[in-house]
């Protein structure tokens, strides 16, 4: 599997924490040094720009991963909003995703010039040098998604899990795309969710997937390196009941479904 890669968007200042926590969706405020959370950047009409990890390695800085999309245009359009806030935006050169030593859930270490997000028996590490790449499949298992360009400014929040990973949180006060967020989490109504399924062939990620010629989702990751590739895909809930759907020429069974 190519490496993936990113770039980091760092917020330093007095104003950061707050800076952070009136734009991104999760309760930055509540985040400790130490610590990482998920979150995310959405519009004003509650489409997802970016899905986030954000890290507090330090007092007054947060490092800000984006997974997927362009963290160049990002940082430019967060810029747009700093008005008198003590804060500076700074952009990464290009750093390479993989695979990390154990480290406790949450929990965010800077070592070598290298940035570990905990999860538990493993972590993900963020650096200039290319690594293991099992996080991918298992981050796939997990649900934890990255966009391709497809997806970007295209989904909800609950059709990629956010409120099950604390990427968006109803009592921290205001973030733009929060009357939107707040309504589908307070009186549903979404028809869209994340599963893992299992496909009998490669699937392409951005690839939107077709039933009888109707759009009834996306894929948003794709891991070929087995007999059996696995893909994480959003789904129309109309067509999910299905253990098997037959996309075009392809089948797709669905192995897992996250809650929003």
């Amino acid at each position: 599997m190519p490496s993936r890669t990113t770039r980091t968007i760092t917020l330093t200042g007095p104003d950061a924490a707050a800076f952070a926590n009136a734009q991104f969706g999760s309760a930055v405020l509540s985040l400790g040094v130490g610590r990482w959370q998920w979150s995310g950047w959405l519009d004003p009409k509650g489409r997802v720009r970016a899905l986030l990890q954000i890290a507090h390695p330090e007092d007054d800085r947060f490092v800000v991963v984006p997974r997927g999309g362009d963290a160049e245009t990002l940082a430019s359009d967060l810029k747009r909003f700093v008005f008198r806030s003590k804060v500076k935006i700074a952009v990464s050169d290009v750093l390479h995703v993989s695979d990390g030593n154990a480290i406790s859930d949450g929990d965010v270490r800077e070592e070598d010039d290298a940035l570990y997000f905990g999860e538990g028996d493993t972590s993900t590490r963020i650096n200039t040098t290319q690594g293991g790449d099992t996080w991918y499949e298992r981050h796939i298992r997990k649900g934890y998604a990255w966009l391709p360009d497809e997806a970007i400014d295209a989904l909800l929040p609950p059709a990629l899990s956010m409120e099950r990973l604390g990427a968006v949180a109803f009592d921290k006060g205001c973030f733009p795309g929060q009357e939107i967020a707040a309504r589908l989490h307070f009186l549903g109504g979404h028809k869209k969710h994340l599963h893992v399924a299992r496909s009998d062939d490669t699937l392409r990620e951005g690839e939107t997937l077709r039933v009888n010629g109707r759009d009834i989702g996306i894929v948003l990751m794709h891991a070929a390196s087995q007999p059996s590739p696995i893909s994480l895909v959003v789904l129309d809930d109309s067509v999910a009941s299905a253990e098997t759907l037959e996309i075009d020429d392809k089948h797709l069974h669905i192995l897992s479904t996250f809650e929003a």
